[in-house]
């Protein structure tokens, strides 16, 4: 039903999720971050509220582990979770419940952790691990190099129709925030082409945030 990758750069402190799934907008439910302080995919039968729970323990200084166990605690029905999470400095924490659908897996790896469920086989999730470490460059190139990779692998048991990518750095909101809600096919390599199209306006919104000033100008209207 959904397979994700969370993952950190080491160079920049950055982390950022990829997530796919067969039900529609898993953009909207499942990766959850907060820059400084983590990233959580919460999946499978899927609790939004694990995300904020977790990041609100990562914050208050909380080890990964702990504070997954907490928020699990705190909600029951543990066994139909599957939550995969980085906190800032790279550590990780899995898990997955007596009641993950179908075939499902979670690994950790270095500086990324991936998870799945109604997976064509295991071997989904190494796959990803392995392109996510093999794979130079931006943080969102790794990720969608593994959510590519889990496709080539052999991905869901049945169709995927939404995807996410999502980012965070030194600043308080996503520096990267894009998804794919609803696509008959292929949706990861819809979201790969939102990325491209995306990637070099990247650093000019951040830059119209922060300095209007120095606002490049896009030429609609209004935009002057």
């Amino acid at each position: 039903m959904t397979f994700s990758i969370v993952g950190r750069c080491a160079e920049t402190g950055q982390l950022g999720i990829a997530i796919s799934s067969s039900s529609i907008a898993v953009g909207a439910r499942c990766p959850w971050l907060r820059a400084g302080v983590g990233a959580v995919a919460s999946q499978n039968v899927t609790l939004p509220a694990l995300g904020p729970q977790i990041l609100d323990a990562l914050e208050a200084g909380q080890e990964p582990a702990v504070a997954l166990d907490q928020a699990l605690t705190r909600n029951g029905y543990s066994q139909y979770r599957q939550v995969a999470l980085l906190d800032s400095q790279g550590r990780s924490a899995l898990f997955s419940g007596s009641e993950a659908l179908g075939t499902h897996n979670a690994l950790a790896g270095e500086q990324c952790v991936a998870a799945g469920n109604l997976l064509s086989s295991p071997a989904v999730i190494a796959a990803m691990i392995s392109a996510f470490e093999q794979t130079p460059g931006a943080l969102a190139e790794r990720l969608l190099a593994a959510m590519h990779a889990a496709m080539a692998a052999g991905g869901e048991a049945g169709p995927v129709h939404s995807a996410a990518l999502k980012v965070v750095g030194d600043l308080v909101w996503p520096i990267i925030d894009l998804r794919v809600d609803w696509a008959e096919h292929d949706p990861i390599g819809e979201l790969d082409k939102l990325w491209q199209a995306y990637r070099p306006q990247q650093q000019d919104y951040i830059t119209r945030a922060l300095d209007p000033t120095a606002a490049p100008s896009y030429g609609v209207p209004g935009d002057e």
